[in-house]
């Protein structure tokens, strides 16, 4: 497969066009942000790691009836995957209270919740990635009411299977965020990444935070912590 030209570059990842029109390169990089790209910085090595992490829950999901876009890893940073069309939600799980969701609705963090709940925002940097509720997202034509339930059951699948999982690793999933795209022909897909910069994941017995929120709070041990998970990840899959 030939990498082409640049299509475009995120806060983590590029992606690039190759000689199947249906297919794309996608590059994962160190650069760390957060807070909509107000905080920036460099995690070594988050780069390798996002992307085998990403790769290997994916064709997990894949073995337990959940589309991805996944097709195959070409190197430590870069996979090919099919080409999609990003639908503009953020889809974000929660099993237990944290982060802007306890700022939000001053609920302490670590409560944890009888049934996981689930929220959209629209994916859109200069408004701050707003909250929006199905409703809105039909109404700007975001996405069809029977491709949001679609979303629904797959968000929630996805959610069983890797709470599950991580379990098994000693580490609590306690929320994630998902894309989804649409190929072609319709069909709705897991899209992006699932790895420590879009999972809260907190050591089962020490409740030590395991992801990307060591660099949002400073807490330092960034490289170590999705070290760490990574090799719980391999001592598991």
């Amino acid at each position: 497969m030939t990498k082409k030209e640049q299509l475009y570059e995120g806060k983590a990842k590029k992606v690039f066009a190759t000689d199947a029109p249906e297919l794309l390169i996608v590059s994962y990089k160190d650069d760390a942000t957060a807070f909509n790209g107000l905080k920036k910085g460099t995690i070594v090595g988050k780069g390798v790691i996002n992307n085998r992490m990403s790769n290997l829950l994916m064709q997990k999901l894949e073995k337990a009836g959940i589309p991805t876009h996944f097709v195959e890893e070409l190197s430590e940073r870069e996979t090919l995957v099919k080409k999609v069309s990003i639908i503009p939600l953020e889809v974000i799980i929660r099993n237990i209270a944290a982060g802007s969701f306890s700022k939000r609705y001053g609920v302490d963090e670590g409560f944890v919740f009888e049934t996981p709940t689930i929220e959209f925002s629209y994916k859109n940097d200069e408004l701050g990635d707003p909250l929006m509720n199905e409703y809105h997202a039909i109404a700007m034509k975001l996405a069809t009411q029977e491709e949001i339930e679609t979303i629904k059951k797959y968000a929630f699948a996805i959610n069983e299977q890797l709470k599950a999982f991580w379990a098994e690793c000693g580490v609590i999933l306690v929320d994630f965020k998902l894309e989804f795209g649409k190929l072609l022909d319709g069909t709705i897909v897991l899209a992006d990444e699932i790895s420590p910069d879009t999972c809260r994941l907190w050591d089962r017995k020490t409740g030590e935070k395991l992801d990307k929120d060591r660099f949002r709070r400073d807490l330092g041990g960034v490289e170590d912590a999705y070290a760490e998970v990574m090799k719980r990840l391999n001592e598991h899959i």
